[in-house]
């Protein structure tokens, strides 16, 4: 649960875990609807936040290649009716279109994102690609176990930040300091506080920014307009700009680079790609599967607020009106993750990430109320993820449950000492302390239990394993399941 910054947020635990539970507003009929009401979806795109894709060249080549069988396995023709919205701006090249018109758009727009999203010819490098830091087999995520990737015109450049997943965004409100429930879902009196943004930070909002961020970062793809143009126009698929974005895509270097992150925002709105809604839990939901008693016992321990207290961020319920849960709320919050000091940009001392007021973020610089503050990920498929945490500073799902039972009864498992005495909160100045969520499982002291004794902590792990998609029931017919890609 996020903790109440001063003067925004509430904290009344009952209230606000009720107004999360019907925070999430991601069925399939919901993305139809806003799709025929034409509002864009906030999806996010091809970014790495942090860096890169793999340790150096020749895995960024094996990342690649790999990327480019999963791409084969994706059909060009994936179902769009649910983004054809949120393509019309773009694709209406011709004014009046019917709705035939825009569908069609949309799937050559879909099938184009698809391709660039594989296409490590977009990079500076010519060996990054979209999909070398977000593996379609392993929810979108780096397929490695670094903490950051590598990436840069040399393939030897890291950022700060690990790669999240891109999977089940569709639904992440466009940011704002003061969140408000909208329509039937909950009470709009609330406020949530900060929430929204596709980034760590939240600084953009839209799949088109947040694809520019990496594909121009110098630590990432390391690329220009120019050179993305350049590539595109030389790529086997340059013959299908045209048709999907009108005669006049390539009169100039910025049209071009517009339409690569249209295509690419487009992609990542296919909805049996990127939120399938096919894990256990999602069975389980649906009355088409039971949990073992270990996960049942875990999910109760997720939902129970004075234990795990997970639910309160990581909403578990189906929304009011029956759609799936997101797993998040979407919000930011600050949780004082250790230092990573095997990141690079830590070797300064006097450097931080402090989140959404910098340094990546910068117009929210000065306001020390968001500084420490990161948004919250979905934990849907998070069992395939390899590091955890904004700065990837964990790599197995026990060591992050465990920090979060532990942080505050055992700070010595997680943060250094100096003279005998643990330096907690390592990673955020003391000048930022109040912004720290202190509700449980972190309302505890050194001496006390914690929140999850061991026995727990497997059981709550072996619940988050049931959201991984592309469960197939005991005798059930065996689905390919179709894959995607991107970055941030």
């Amino acid at each position: 649960m996020r903790l109440g910054l001063a003067g925004i947020r509430e904290t009344g635990i009952g209230r606000d875990a009720l107004r999360r539970a019907g925070s999430a507003r991601t069925s399939a009929r919901h993305a139809a609807l806003i799709a025929l009401a034409a509002v864009t979806l906030a999806v996010s795109v091809a970014a790495c936040d942090a860096g890169g894709a793999s340790a150096n060249a020749t895995a960024a080549g094996a990342n690649a290649e790999a990327g480019a069988k999963a791409a084969a396995s994706v059909p060009a023709s994936a179902s769009a009716a649910p983004v054809a919205a949120a393509a019309t701006k773009v694709a209406s090249h011709d004014a009046g279109q019917s709705r035939a018109q825009v569908y069609e758009s949309v799937r050559q727009m879909t099938a184009l994102g698809k391709q660039l999203f594989f296409d490590a010819s977009l990079s500076g490098s010519g060996k990054l690609a979209c999909a070398s830091c977000h593996s379609p087999e392993h929810g979108f995520a780096p397929a490695n176990a670094l903490s950051v990737q590598f990436g840069g015109s040399d393939m030897h450049r890291t950022g700060m930040r690990a790669a999240p997943t891109l999977k089940y965004l569709q639904a992440v409100p466009a940011f704002a300091e003061h969140y408000h429930e909208s329509d039937d879902e909950g009470d709009e009196s609330v406020d949530a506080g900060p929430t929204g943004g596709l980034t760590w930070d939240g600084r953009v909002d839209r799949g088109g920014e947040q694809a520019r961020i990496p594909l121009l970062s110098s630590f990432e793809m390391g690329s220009t307009p120019a050179k993305v143009t350049a590539a595109v126009k030389a790529a086997p698929y340059a013959g299908a700009f045209r048709p999907a974005f009108g005669e006049h895509v390539f009169d100039s270097d910025d049209a071009t680079f517009k339409a690569v992150l249209q295509a690419l925002e487009t992609f990542e709105q296919t909805p049996e790609v990127f939120y399938p809604y096919t894990s256990k839990y999602d069975a389980y939901l649906a009355g088409k599967a039971q949990l073992t008693p270990a996960e049942l016992h875990g999910l109760q321990l997720f939902n129970d607020e004075q234990k795990g207290n997970c639910a309160s961020c990581h909403i578990s319920q189906r929304t009011r009106d029956g759609a799936p849960p997101q797993f998040s709320d979407f919000g930011l919050i600050a949780i004082g993750v250790p230092r990573n000091r095997a990141l690079p940009v830590n070797r300064d001392s006097h450097f931080y990430d402090l989140g959404a007021c910098g340094p990546e973020r910068t117009d929210l610089k000065g306001r020390d109320e968001f500084c420490g503050l990161f948004r919250t990920p979905t934990l849907r498929n998070v069992a395939l993820k390899k590091s955890f945490f904004h700065n990837g500073i964990y790599h197995s799902l026990d060591q992050a449950v465990r920090f979060y039972a532990e942080r505050d009864t055992h700070p010595e498992k997680f943060y250094p000492a100096s003279k005998g005495k643990v330096q907690k909160f390592d990673d955020l100045p003391p000048r930022y302390w109040a912004n720290l969520n202190t509700e449980a499982p972190f309302d505890r002291k050194p001496g006390d239990k914690p929140a999850l004794d061991e026995a727990e902590i497997k059981d709550v792990v072996a619940f988050l394993k049931t959201l991984t998609d592309g469960y197939q029931a005991p005798g059930a017919t065996v689905h390919v399941a179709t894959t995607g890609a991107a970055a941030n």
